[in-house]
């Protein structure tokens, strides 16, 4: 239930407006992931906050697969690193066995493309786990790593709670 507390607030503190946050549906939390949709904007989510991240953590850092139907998008990666991002540095995702690059803006990086997502979403189906690694504005390197048990019913629940949205 601890775990559950703490995604809801996570989530909750992802919406600046108080109203929006009131609007918000849990459409079902699993193990470390949940799954969330809000009216406006219209878009639903899968979250996870990192299972372990390096040493100062400038804020809470999250994973999220999200679909917007008035977009469409399906399946989009957001990741919110735990430290501001120095630049031109890589930011790397491992899922399981496979890493891909990621494009950085301060504190938040996203897959390069469609493709990509769809690559990462289908990569954290069958991984345990996985990381996302880069260097902060002190040059410290930082990892903040995710269990992915409950990533695939999130995400699969989350698409669902916008399926047929227009």
């Amino acid at each position: 239930m601890r775990r559950a507390v703490g995604l809801l607030g996570c989530a909750i503190g992802l919406t600046l407006q108080p109203a929006a946050a009131a609007a918000r549906d849990t459409l079902g939390i699993f193990e470390g992931w949940g799954a969330f949709r809000d009216a406006v904007p219209r878009r639903c989510y899968a979250i996870a906050e990192p299972a372990a991240r390096s040493r100062g953590a400038a804020w809470r850092a999250f994973a999220a697969i999200a679909t917007w139907p008035d977009r469409s998008v399906r399946g989009q990666l957001h990741i919110r690193l735990s430290r501001r991002q120095a630049p031109h540095q890589p930011i790397m995702l491992g899922v399981g066995d496979r890493r891909f690059a990621l494009l950085a803006g301060g504190a938040d990086a996203w897959a390069p493309d469609r493709r990509t997502d769809a690559a990462i979403v289908a990569a954290m189906r069958s991984a345990r786990s996985m990381s996302v690694e880069g260097k902060g504005l002190d040059g410290t390197p930082f990892v903040d790593a995710y269990r992915l048990r409950g990533a695939a019913t999130a995400i699969d629940a989350a698409a669902l709670g916008c399926a047929g949205a227009r």
